[in-house]
């Protein structure tokens, strides 16, 4: 059983930058892309970012594209989101999440198996 815990939200001003971290159990996670979504309410969960099982390769949303940065140390077993420039429409519940097969790579929810709890993020003056 993998569990993800996620952490590094809160209140924020636009403008100004964040940190999450997402720390995962188990021995595999260096075989697996991870990836960040985030939610609002009534609205389905959106991709922000994914970054190979190596930390090789990275996909991002145009909505954060240059302003935030997904990476990952296999060695402590997390993955990191740093997201600068914050907006207002940042402000989510931010999950992260493993993709269900290894060695590859996806941007869908739906390819992703093990979830955080998530973690609230606001962005307003």
């Amino acid at each position: 059983q993998v569990q993800l815990v996620e952490s590094g939200g809160g209140l924020m001003q636009p403008g100004g930058s964040l940190r999450l971290s997402c720390a995962a159990s188990g021995r595999t996670f260096s075989a697996y892309a991870m990836g960040w979504f985030r939610q609002v309410p009534g609205k389905e969960r959106e991709f922000v970012a994914a970054i190979t099982w190596s930390g090789g390769t990275t996909y991002y949303a145009d909505s954060v594209k240059g302003r935030f940065t997904i990476s990952r140390d296999n060695a402590k077993n997390t993955v990191y989101l740093q997201m600068n420039s914050l907006k207002p429409g940042d402000t989510a519940v931010y999950y992260c999440a493993r993709d269900r097969l290894p060695r590859v790579i996806h941007t869908a929810a739906g390819d992703y198996d093990y979830w955080g709890q998530g973690t609230q993020v606001t962005v307003s003056s």
